[in-house]
């Protein structure tokens, strides 16, 4: 039987020939905490990818801006799963073959989802790489179904393996640590955020190599994630947030009874307050909090509170 996502994820990471990118360490950023209690809180939304997980640039992305990180994935997932001999063959190095092949797919998928105007499209890496397995297997790509399953699994497998080789993510103590007070104190916990249909599997594997005894299952509530794959939009598509309040209408929480927390202002937080959401910007790392005074003095900016360490969630919900 073909191993699922979550054990690929494991034997990926018991192989120690493997050189994974490593997460960034967070560079402090000047910034003075706001933390004045909210004790109505009900419920606390998270953004993903560089609030919970360290990644280098505090976002997913499906194109690095960084040419050589692309060429260095590309290179690594092409020779992972022995790709390179039902390529068409091009002068070069394989990525070269590659890069065009994959940018022009993302961009593809990219145009044909479905919005709403003013929405922004979102694209499923599995979908990317399932197009670009297909082609292969029309030149006969031979590959291991026992260890990877049908074409649409390996497909995901694929697009966990290149976008973990392009950021690597990690998660410190403290934000665990953090999880478990509020799941404790009987508060909900959600996710909001621009990920993949990898993103819960890679969450729970590095809140486990952290705490092997600890679910992301028993910290959120499945009812409160609204991820960009899943709607076909992302960041900062007003639609995204509506679906995410609405999720919170149905359990009979206000979305002003929910903290959302994270890292992003412009494109993030102030949609959030738009959709009556409370929130908490998360200026802990300079390479992913990418704000400035005046951003904080804008009334349609500014979060209503501020934090450099995820801890001092805590303080400000008074758990």
């Amino acid at each position: 039987m073909a191993k699922s996502l979550s054990e690929y994820i494991e034997w990926l990471d018991n192989r120690p020939q493997l050189l994974w990118p490593k997460p960034p360490l967070p560079a402090p950023l000047e910034a003075t905490p706001y933390l004045k209690p909210l004790p109505e809180m009900r419920a606390v939304c998270w953004c993903i990818y560089g609030t919970l997980l360290n990644i280098q640039g505090g976002r997913l992305y499906h194109v690095h801006p960084q040419d050589v990180r692309m060429q260095i994935a590309l290179q690594k997932t092409i020779d992972e799963f022995a790709m390179w001999h039902s390529m068409t063959r091009k002068p070069g190095q394989p990525w070269e073959s590659m890069l065009p092949q994959y940018a022009a797919v993302v961009e593809e998928l990219r145009m044909a989802a479905t919005k709403r105007k003013g929405d922004a499209s979102e694209v499923d890496s599995s979908k990317v790489w399932f197009k670009i397995i297909d082609r292969l297997l029309r030149n006969e790509y031979p590959y291991d179904a026992d260890l990877y399953g049908t074409p649409e699994e390996l497909a995901l497998k694929v697009a966990y393996f290149f976008h973990a080789m392009l950021q690597g993510v990690g998660m410190p103590p403290a934000t665990i640590t953090t999880l478990r007070r509020l799941n404790q104190a009987g508060l909900r916990q959600g996710l909001l955020d621009d990920a993949q249909p990898f993103t819960l599997k890679q969450l729970q594997y590095a809140i486990q190599k952290v705490d092997p005894s600890v679910s992301l299952g028993s910290l959120v509530s499945p009812d409160c994630v609204a991820l960009s794959f899943q709607f076909g939009m992302k960041k900062p598509s007003e639609t995204l947030f509506a679906i995410a309040a609405a999720q919170y209408r149905r359990l009979g929480i206000d979305p002003q009874q929910v903290l959302y927390v994270s890292h992003r202002l412009a494109d993030d937080l102030a949609v959030a307050k738009r959709h009556s959401f409370r929130t908490a910007l998360y200026a802990g790392d300079a390479g992913a909090c990418q704000v400035d005074a005046a951003d904080l003095r804008d009334p349609a900016l500014k979060p209503d509170r501020l934090i450099t360490d995820v801890t001092q969630i805590v303080e400000i919900l008074g758990v």
